[in-house]
């Protein structure tokens, strides 16, 4: 896997989709081609959903594979990183299925927010985003050093 940025292979970008009655969301199409060979769907910080491309997410796998078994702290994460997690391939569409589970954890309802997150996506209640973007923005120019 190389390390080399170009713009097929971030994933950048707001979009406002829907989810249909049988849970399904189409994936924007600008992502389609990126997200076509799987995916894999979890559990977000700040209640949100990360959709994973499958290559990105065996990064976060080794990473995970090697936290040792011995620290609480890793295996409450990896509980909660996993609770309700599946791996899926899209549809010739472009759907996946959020999982029932997810969606009561990020509360979503029919409208939701994607936004493109460099190596995932994120999915939102657009009320929670909004309420998280408020909260962040004094603390934003700040976090700079720390990050970077």
């Amino acid at each position: 896997m190389s390390d080399s940025i170009s713009a097929s292979n971030l994933l950048l970008g707001n979009f406002t989709p829907r989810i249909d009655s049988s849970l399904r969301l189409i994936l924007p199409a600008k992502f389609r081609e990126q997200l076509k060979s799987g995916i894999v769907i979890t559990p977000g910080q700040e209640r949100c959903l990360y959709i994973f491309p499958l290559q990105e997410f065996q990064t976060i796998y080794e990473k995970i594979k090697a936290s040792p078994l011995e620290s609480k702290q890793a295996r409450d994460f990896i509980r909660s990183f996993t609770d309700g997690a599946e791996d899926q391939v899209p549809d010739k569409q472009g759907r996946i299925t959020i999982p029932a589970r997810l969606k009561e954890f990020a509360a979503l309802d029919d409208e939701v927010v994607v936004k493109g997150a460099i190596t995932r996506l994120e999915v939102w209640n657009p009320k929670t985003l909004e309420v998280y973007r408020k909260k962040t923005e004094d603390v934003f120019a700040n976090i700079s050093e720390e990050v970077l």
